[in-house]
Formats: C-alpha cells, structure tokens, sequence
C-alpha cells in the first residue's frame, strides 16, 4: 500500500512559489551597500524552507540547485560578500531558475538545463570573492566572533506515528544532516508492533544521531524546522577537543546491536532501519551555455486554480447557512398548518429567508475576492529588469494594494497592466539625462493605484515621463487614412487611436515594445470584463491611464425600469438620483441636445423609448421621470416610464449567443421569467455621443456649457 501525497505535492509547490515570492520582494527591497539581517534572513529561510520540500519529493535536481544558492546566502549572511547590484541581480536570476525548475516539476515537463547551469556556474564563481575593504571603524561597540569549534552533536528524534502522511520523510532529514559534517545513525526499532497491528502508513522508528561538524545548534534545528511539530526532539553538545579520545575513532566503534523479535520486520519498514544514510555527489557539466540563452527572459507566472481563503470568512458562511436551515425549518411547520391567521409570521419568514441569502451570496462572494496586491506584487521585479535594460532610473510607486475584487478578474488583468506598465517605463518615462535637461529629477516616477468607485473597481497606471507627443498621433492617423489633415480633432479625440491595432509612434522597435501590438487587445480585453479605459496626458508632464471594472462579473444590485412594455435594469450604484421632470428647466444644446438644468449641473437628456424604438410610451418629459447616471465620471439622463422595484440579480452573459450591443452589458432573468436588458452607462453616453454627434470633449453634466 502507497501514500498518496497527491494534496501535499500541491501544497508544497504552491508555499515554494509563496517563499519565491518572498525572496524576490526581499531581494528588491534590500539597498545597495546596506546590511538588512532580517531581509537577508528572509531569502535564506525561502531557499532553505524550498529546498528541504524538494527533497521530501525526491526532486533531486532542485534540491542541488537550491543547496547551491543555499551555500552562498550563507556566506551573505555571514557578510563574506558586499550588497551591491550584481549581488541582487544573480539572487534574483537564482529566483528565476527555481521558478523555472517548480513549474516544470508540477506539470511533469521539461526544462531548460543550460540555463539551470550557467545559473549554478555563476553561483559558484560568486562563492570565491569576498568583500575585499571593510570599515576601519565598525562601531562603538565591539563585535564578539565565537570562533568555529568542532563538536560532536548527539540528536534524539523520535517522529509521531503519522509524519509520512504528511510527506516527510526523515531520511531526507538525515540526508540534510549529513551536508554538515560526518553522521553516524541508529535505529531504534523497540515501538514496531506486531505484524498484525502495522499500519504502513505510520513510523514506529525513532533515532539516536551523532553529528561531527563545525554547525550551530541553530543550523540543526533549522533542519528539523518542517517536522519540529511532529516529533520529540532533543540536541545536546560536547566539543570534540575536551574529549579525552578522537571521537573520530569512537565514533568508528560504535555498532547497532541486534533487536530480538519474535516476529521478522515487515518489508515496509525493513528498509528504513538498514538503509545507508548517502548524499549523491553534485554532478558538474563544463558546458558553456550561449549569452543569449543566459540571459533569456524566464516566466515567473504561475496560475493557479485555488484560493486561500481567511478562516473568518468561512465562519461566517457557516453561521449564514445555519440561520438558513432555521428559517427554512420554520417556514415548513408554517407550511404544515397554515391558515390565514399565519399570514403575518410567513411574511417575517420570507423576510428572514430574504435577509439569510443575501448575507449568504454577499459572503460567498467575498470568497471569490482578492485584494489587487496579487497583481502588484509582480511589477517591482518588472520594473526593475526593465529599468535596467532601458537604462533609466524608475522608483515604483503601490498604493490600494488591499482594494479588492473577482478573482476572475485580476486574473484576466494581469496582462493588460503588464503591457501598460511596460509602455510607461519605454515610451512615456525618460532616460536620465533627457530628464535633466527638462529640469526634472534623474529618477522617475511610475504610480499604481487601485480604489473603489461608485460600485467599481478603478485601476490608475501613471508616470510622470513625456506624455504622448500629439502632433506624431496625428501625423500617424493621416499616414493611415483615418483621418484627413483638415480634420481639427481634441486631444482626447486623437487619443482613440492608440487603441486601433497596429498603431505606433515609435521610430525604433525594441524588446520591450514599439511594435503596435497590443493597445487594442488591452482596450478588448477590458471591454470584455465590462470595464472601460481613459487615457489623459499632458505633455512633458505624464500621462495616465484609468480602467474602471466591475467588482464581480456574477451578481450586482439593480434598479428596474419600465419603457413602454419593456423592462430594463441599471447598475444601482450608478444612479445618483431620479426625479419628475421641469420643463422649464429644460433647453436645447446645438439644436440636437436636450440639457436638464439640475442645481448647478447641465445634465444632457437621453430618450431611451427613441433609442431602443419602443412603441406605446410615455414621450412628453413631464409624463415620465429622469434617472441621473453616472458613467466615466460623467452624468447623464435617461428619460424613463416609471420606476419599479430594486432586486439583485444575475448577470447572463450575451455574447455567447448575439453580438456585442453598445449600451447593454448583459441580461437577467426577472421572478416572472421574463428576460431584461443591463444597461451599460458608460455605454449609453458613447452612444448618445456617437447619435447626437456630441464632441468627445464636452463632458456629460458639466457645470457650464459654451
């Protein structure tokens, strides 16, 4: 009978990925010539802590690469080297091999060994230099070095009976124990039971060890650090100089006296006591990779299908759920004996039943959310490669790390963001000198901000670089035939057309982009999450882009509304007020616009029967009612019927079935079974735009029209 440790497989690579993630925001965090011990600590732990779980999986190939890397951190830690940037950038490659070599493992499939070689190769070579000049004056205080002593550790472990469920193996440990120095094992097999009575799943062995090495007690426990919950051990020292003997030869005699049993020892377990404790020697390969296979760009994604989800979290589900079961057994002893008397104890039921399933689908959707840091958290290792390939100095600015949103979602933004972040630092932020001469600080600045807005999630990529050159955007759409060169078109106009596909101003293309491929797939991308993007500029100044996403893609909260016979739906949270019409403060904009004097807004008015060419409806203002909206920060007004009820409902996607319609994002189907249209806002004012011939610089609901 086998273990299977399928579960704990997975959740051995996903902490490893975790301890990578660890290492590289450690790594990034640390400063040029500046010795952070906690920082340096935390990259140790990661690679040990990763290293230790390859081994318990036999993968032994990580296992050498992370000893390797393992080896060096313990001389940075111990200050043999100085913290500079080829420092930082060979522990960051070092990150990327590991990643490489996890996500490899995890889907069974190959990898590319030059580039783990030259890797270990670096590593190596970096192992022989030391910090050639130390400070004449360390500190007021001195610091006390405890020389190295040779010891002889003598360790008891005696593991639970269930550690190999839990992938531990100990002769991975003793393995692990023997890199230190010279070990000498014996097995106590006292706790074996009867043949009858053994679980194969179980360890019945405990061990006496005796370590000879130059360790510390800390570099022992560190060992044991995956298992110390799982077993009861005890490490005790003597140095080997005050012995009265070489303990070497002491060592030499000592011998596992035989254990008498009345039965033999079960095949399962015979191996364990007779196994020989060997470490495989590392095996070099002098093989010189190419520079471009050194230096080829390693994916450092991995996807994973699971979500961690706070114990809170799920305790509220739990007591949601039971409230649930209360009211649903009450509401079926109402059932039982009902009459007209019970009319009022029903309806308090179903207004219970209602209040337990809402909380129940708004905690369930907290499950599925997760704060935007998952997506951040990869930009500063990006923004530092490609600062350093583009020559320019970039201070990375997080901020609303904790906003969060659909799992779903962040998932399919991440390469969006990526291709943004990517622009920003190649076209928009400057090299250092061009920044001087502009009169602006040598480092610039790119800012990543996320917030919640009006039921939205909004995503802000800014730089402070040299904004879009206007005039090349225009000269590039006459180049293409989409405009005439007496066209007189806004900036915000012209801005459009960075998103068509295969548009670019750039003169050079590198590795990074300049090639016209993928603003288009960004803005597509987006749209298909229901969100929008906006683009604002100033040249010289920066630029900055705004994309504006549902929270969840499942449920929202909607008002009804009636048109004629048809029945809509607005997005609650876009509503800011409804009210009956004044016709007196209504005019006329260009001739074609209606605008609604509202305080001290102009709100243009939309007639969504003229629209959607609804018959048999309300069509002079003061018969119906105005919903005021807002979209992309601009209001409008949607002439309406009448206003119903306000339900949650469940977003059906059309697109599966119909073509993309602007202005509708979706539909629902209501208690009756009749199927409503999801008015997009953002939407509607696009397409009254579009209808009205309205410019795209005129905001919507301004405070003043000219």
């Amino acid at each position: 009978m086998t273990i299977d440790l399928t579960q704990v497989r997975g959740l051995f690579f996903e902490e490893s990925f975790e301890n990578l993630d660890i290492m590289e925001s450690s790594l990034l965090d640390l400063e040029i010539g500046n010795f952070n011990e906690e920082l340096i600590n935390n990259i140790f732990r990661a690679a040990h802590s990763i290293k230790g779980g390859a081994g318990i999986f036999q993968l032994e190939d990580i296992v050498t690469f992370a000893h390797n890397a393992e080896t060096f951190l313990d001389e940075v830690r111990d200050r043999k080297h100085s913290i500079d940037q080829t420092l930082i950038d060979l522990l960051l490659r070092t990150g990327d091999i590991l990643r490489m070599m996890l996500l490899a493992s995890k889907d069974n499939n190959e990898y590319d060994t030059q580039l783990v070689q030259a890797c270990q190769n670096e590593l190596k070579q970096a192992l022989t230099k030391e910090i050639i000049e130390t400070p004449e004056i360390i500190s007021s205080e001195e610091i006390i070095v405890e020389p190295e002593v040779l010891r002889q550790w003598h360790i008891e472990f005696k593991p639970d009976l269930p550690i190999l469920k839990t992938g531990n193996d100990p002769i991975n440990l003793f393995r692990e124990l023997k890199e230190l120095g010279e070990l000498t094992v014996i097995a106590n097999t006292d706790a074996i039971p009867n043949f009858a009575d053994i679980d194969p799943q179980s360890c019945y062995l405990s061990w006496e060890l005796i370590l000879q090495s130059k360790a510390s007690r800390a570099d022992i426990e560190e060992i044991f650090e995956w298992v110390i919950d799982e077993c009861e051990l005890n490490i005790t020292v003597n140095n080997l100089e005050n012995l009265e003997s070489p303990t070497s030869e002491n060592l030499k005699s000592i011998e596992v006296s035989e254990v008498e049993t009345t039965e033999p020892i079960p095949e399962i377990i015979a191996p364990m006591v007779s196994q020989d404790i060997v470490v495989e020697p590392t095996v070099e390969i002098h093989k010189e990779p190419s520079d471009d296979i050194v230096n080829k760009h390693v994916n450092i994604q991995g996807n994973t299908n699971s979500i961690r989800v706070g114990i809170d979290k799920i305790d509220n589900l739990i007591n949601i759920v039971g409230e649930l079961v209360i009211t649903q057994s009450m509401l079926d002893q109402i059932g039982e004996n009902f009459d007209n008397s019970d009319i009022i104890q029903l309806r308090d039921g179903l207004s219970q039943l209602e209040r337990n399933t809402r909380e129940l689908q708004e905690n369930v959707m907290r499950i599925r959310m997760l704060p935007i840091s998952f997506s951040f958290n990869r930009f500063p290792r990006l923004v530092h490669d490609l600062s350093s390939q583009l020559g320019k100095k970039v201070e990375l600015i997080l901020s609303g790390e904790s906003t969060e949103l659909d799992k779903t979602v962040l998932e399919k933004m991440s390469d969006p963001l990526v291709h943004l972040v990517r622009n920003s630092l190649d076209h928009g932020i400057e090299l250092p000198e061009q920044r001087k001469q502009a009169g602006k600080p040598e480092i610039g600045q790119l800012h990543l901000n996320a917030f919640h807005q009006s039921g939205n999630i909004v995503i802000q990529i800014s730089d402070d670089g040299a904004g879009f050159d206007i005039e090349k955007i225009r000269a590039k759409a006459i180049q293409k035939g989409w405009i005439t060169p007496e066209e007189n078109l806004v900036n915000e106009q012209l801005y459009e057309f960075i998103f068509q596909p295969g548009f670019s101003t750039s003169e050079e293309i590198s590795d990074v982009s300049g090639r016209g491929v993928g603003m288009d797939v960004v803005r597509r991308n987006i749209r298909d999450l229901g969100g929008s993007i906006e683009v604002k500029s100033e040249t010289g100044k920066g630029s900055k882009f705004s994309i504006r996403l549902p929270l969840t893609l499942a449920i929202l909260d909607g008002q009804l509304v009636r048109v004629g016979k048809e029945i809509f739906v607005l997005p609650l949270l876009s509503i800011m007020e409804s009210l009956r019409i004044q016709t007196k403060l209504v005019n006329s904009f260009t001739g074609t616009v209606e605008i609604y004097k509202l305080r001290d807004d102009y709100i243009p008015i939309l007639r969504l029967y003229k629209l959607f060419d609804i018959k048999n409806t309300a069509t002079k203002l003061e018969q119906g009612l105005l919903v005021i909206a807002e979209g992309d920060g601009q209001k409008i007004g949607l002439f309406v019927d009448e206003l119903l009820s306000q339900q949650q409902i469940v977003i059906k996607n059309l697109e599966n079935n119909y073509k993309k319609v602007q202005g509708v994002s979706g539909a629902t189907i209501l208690g009756n079974g009749n199927v409503a249209l999801i008015l997009d806002i953002t939407g509607l004012i696009q397409l009254f735009r579009n209808q009205t011939k309205s410019p795209s610089y005129l905001p919507l609901g301004a405070t003043r029209y000219e």
